[in-house]
């Protein structure tokens, strides 16, 4: 028998086509928003490359790329509330409109202390864009400028969202059978 990897979700909470949707509309808002701005969009990996590859494409005025990668969650379920620096930007951010870009806002931490510490790079400004908000898990005072969803408090997975590395290439955000993360 051939293990397959949706045999893992509960159920699926949001559809490649309602993802897409969404993305069109917020991205139709940024780029009125950042209109004659100097858009610098940065990828917080490995999560957001999936919604940030989408969202780029569907941004209708120029806009710079970079990316980070920053770890709070180890092989767990849950924040560390340790953010470790993977990867830092390549560009300097002085004169750049920044926005970042993430996956999921879930606790806040991480993105409480990256926006903390970028904002000490002199940015013009700093908004958040994120696919997923799941406030009732918020445990920082931080929300998101732009974001496509607000889902329960439910351990989510697909659209480049991993547990333990894997599910990140479901084409959709589903819900993971609590059986396998609680082995």
């Amino acid at each position: 028998m051939k293990y397959n990897m949706k045999d893992d979700i509960l159920h699926i909470l949001l559809s490649a086509e309602e993802i897409d949707a969404k993305i069109q509309e917020i991205a139709e808002q940024i780029t009125k928003d950042y209109e004659n701005k100097n858009l610098l969009m940065v990828s917080v990996l490995k999560g957001s490359v999936v919604f940030m590859a989408d969202l780029m494409r569907a941004i209708k005025i120029p806009a710079r790329i970079d990316f980070m990668s920053v770890s709070s969650y180890g092989k767990g379920t849950a924040s560390s509330g340790i953010v470790k620096i993977i990867k830092d930007l390549d560009i300097p951010l002085e004169g750049y409109d920044l926005l970042l870009v993430e996956d999921i806002l879930d606790s806040g931490k991480t993105l409480y202390h990256l926006r903390s510490m970028l904002s000490q790079r002199k940015p013009n400004s700093i908004r958040i864009a994120t696919l997923l908000n799941k406030p009732a898990r918020r445990e920082v005072d931080i929300q998101p400028d732009y974001s496509c969803f607000d889902v329960p408090d439910e351990f989510v997975v697909g659209y480049g969202l991993d547990f333990d590395e894997k599910y990140r290439n479901l084409p959709f955000i589903g819900v993971l059978k609590p059986q396998v993360y609680t082995k």
